[in-house]
């Protein structure tokens, strides 16, 4: 008589779309939860690593780019993992920072003998490399009963099925079946808007003048489409545009030399282009200040609280029978008292030593809060004469201004940009400005929490929060480090770029079949180029999305777009955020139902939520990303008392993966 054979139970599988930082954050938590389970909970799971460029690193952070692409957080400040080192072996909720990895983890080849420090900058390689490392963790620390599958593909359709699961379809056809979908895409890549098509238009018919759209400028064709000795003009001066700033001249072994006096000069290689750069504000994005922070350090906030918080939502409920905020009337002016305190009380210091400047804050915060400006006691601390703190000077400081010729003009923004240096190596704590400027970074958590899921009132948000300070925000608290500002000036110095002008206009002149660059603040400004860069990376905006999985999951209503809507007021702005719901960050879709198991957090859900461009946790801190991370995981465990809706369909061979980078 044959004993019959018990059917293994059918595992309850996951599929996450997307293996940058934040996917690799929700396969990190989800290691720790199926790890601790108690035995009775624990069944066979599955769960599918997709990604479409690089399973563990994702598109913005692969391993095979450029090693001048650098990161704008300091070393000592980044970390994937949940929890610091114990002790024992790496492993998810107990593993290295990124400056620890380097130093005593990562191969010989790659282990840094000076230049990373923790208050230093890594390259964006070198963090793709640490992604790497704690994703072969996780898979190494894996329990028995479960299994996680890397698949390398572009996911083009994600489609609920009649057994109450997911069908989740590659470019090469292959489809998984998914029990929970998650959904962690990183940047989008955004349909044409009406400069795009105009300039790519101009471009079609002239074989030697091209347009290069919004991107990640390693993902840009600047080789072939950038002859040395053309003239190129690059729209934006943020982040992305050192990035291509550094592609087109250390990139083609140009270099950088310190003289003896300490400036930075650069020697051409006689490959580069002549580049014209400019922007709305026509300042090149600031440096962020010499580090002096630990990484668990945070400013504790006095005036913008919780409580505060709180109390302006009650009043605006009594006077407009709405709870939501308005941005400039509520926060703003909180926000501002913070950064006063912290850019006062350094110029006390600085002036009147480390006791003045205790006895000066705890003075001005009870002024403060006691509902005054503080300026009585700004005075009685004799710094009156301070120029005060004014975030949108910082940001357009050339407004109005009118320049006789580009030689003018360059010596004003020279002049600027050297301040901008001396103020940022006074340092993050010592240096007034820079340290009032970092504690923007600081109240990102609780301004978060004010205006996210539709916080503000909606013209508020759409105004004065994101036309406004959003913009102000990024380029006073989110920049690059000293160097690069460093290396900007000494190519100006070389001759190799100029930047326009304020108020910079991109066009395209028929006559001579070239585009065009110049500021109507700056006379003489004007310059042909032969190749356009749109060197800003794209805004999130759902239905400009051009993806094939995000226009799919549109059209069928499996999404919707998030709008900020005040059921009081009838007022409504369509935000292009991917709509979730708070808390579980479950997709919710066209007829405002939530997905049983559909989970989207990160980029695409920017304008929900506010800031989801960081990529990394911080040492020592419970941060948003690694809170986001964790409740998603918790969602994606399977539930002890739910059987599995069908057997999985796996017609998706595993992918060999790269040996781990340890």
């Amino acid at each position: 008589m044959k004993t019959a054979q018990v059917p293994s139970p059918v595992p309850h599988t996951i599929a996450v779309v997307g293996t940058g930082p934040r996917g690799i954050a929700v396969l990190e938590r989800l290691a720790v939860r199926l790890r601790d389970a108690a035995p009775a909970d624990r069944r066979p799971v599955t769960v599918y690593a997709i990604d479409a460029v690089e399973v563990g690193a994702g598109r913005i952070w692969r391993t095979d780019q450029d090693r001048w692409f650098a990161m704008n957080t300091v070393i000592g400040q980044v970390t994937m993992f949940s929890g610091g080192p114990d002790g024992g072996r790496p492993r998810p909720g107990a593993g290295p920072s990124l400056g620890q990895w380097l130093h005593d983890h990562a191969p010989e080849d790659v282990r840094p003998t000076s230049g990373h420090g923790p208050d230093d900058f890594a390259s964006r390689l070198d963090y793709g490399r640490y992604l790497r490392f704690v994703y072969r963790t996780i898979t190494d620390e894996l329990p028995s009963y479960v299994r996680l599958i890397p698949v390398r593909g572009r996911v083009t359709s994600v489609r609920p099925d009649h057994f109450g699961r997911y069908q989740v379809t590659l470019d090469s056809l292959r489809t998984l079946g998914a029990d929970k979908v998650v959904l962690a895409t990183g940047h989008p890549k955004n349909t044409p808007d009406t400069f795009d098509r105009t300039m790519a238009a101009f471009a079609a018919y002239r074989p030697d003048t091209h347009y290069l759209s919004g991107d990640s400028a390693a993902d840009m064709d600047l080789a072939g489409t950038v002859p040395p000795g053309s003239t190129v003009a690059v729209r934006g001066l943020g982040l992305s545009f050192y990035d291509v700033l550094m592609s087109l001249t250390e990139g083609r072994d140009g270099r950088f030399v310190r003289d003896g006096d300490g400036r930075l000069r650069y020697e051409p290689s006689g490959r580069e282009p002549h580049i014209v750069a400019g922007s709305r504000s026509g300042l090149p994005i600031p440096a962020r200040g010499r580090n002096q922070k630990a990484p668990h350090h945070v400013h504790q906030a006095l005036f913008l609280t919780p409580q505060a918080v709180a109390d302006a939502r009650r009043r605006q409920e009594r006077a407009t029978g709405s709870d939501r905020l308005d941005f400039a009337g509520d926060l703003l002016p909180l926000v501002l008292h913070e950064i006063e305190h912290v850019y006062y009380s350094g110029h006390v210091r600085i002036r009147h030593g480390a006791e003045a400047a205790e006895r000066f804050a705890a003075r001005h915060a009870d002024e403060v809060l006691a509902g005054e400006d503080g300026l009585r006691a700004v005075k009685e601390a004799g710094v009156e004469d301070v120029p005060p703190l004014d975030l949108w000077s910082l940001a357009r400081p050339f407004t109005g201004e009118h320049f006789a010729d580009p030689e003018a003009w360059r010596r004003r923004l020279t002049g600027v940009m050297r301040r901008d240096l001396e103020e940022a190596s006074l340092g993050t704590v010592d240096g007034p400005l820079k340290a009032a400027l970092d504690t923007l970074r600081d109240l990102r958590g609780i301004l978060r929490a004010s205006v996210d899921y539709g916080g503000l009132a909606p013209a508020s948000y759409a105004s004065a929060f994101r036309g406004r300070y959003v913009p102000v925000n990024a380029l006073l608290s989110a920049g690059p480090p000293m160097v690069r500002i460093e290396q900007l000036l000494a190519l100006m110095a070389a001759g190799v770029v100029e930047v326009a002008g304020p108020a910079t206009e991109f066009g395209r002149d028929e006559e001579t079949g070239r585009f065009t660059v110049r500021s109507p603040q700056v006379d003489g400004s004007r310059r042909y180029a032969d190749v356009l860069i749109d060197a800003r990376i794209p805004t999130p905006d759902l239905p400009r999305d051009a993806s094939q999985l995000t226009r799919q999951l549109l059209a069928e209503g499996l999404i919707r777009e998030f709008v900020n809507e005040d059921p009081v007021t009838e007022e409504a702005f369509p935000t292009g955020g991917l709509d979730i719901a708070r808390g579980s960050f479950r997709v919710i879709d066209a007829n405002g139902r939530l997905h049983p198991g559909l989970y989207a957090l990160g980029v695409p859900t920017e304008h929900v939520r506010w800031f989801t461009q960081i990529g990394n946790g911080r040492p020592g801190l419970e941060t948003d990303f690694v809170k986001v991370a964790d409740a998603v995981a918790a969602e994606l465990l399977p539930r002890p008392d739910a059987e599995p809706a069908g057997a999985a369909m796996d017609v998706a061979p595993a992918v060999q993966e790269p040996a781990s980078v340890r």
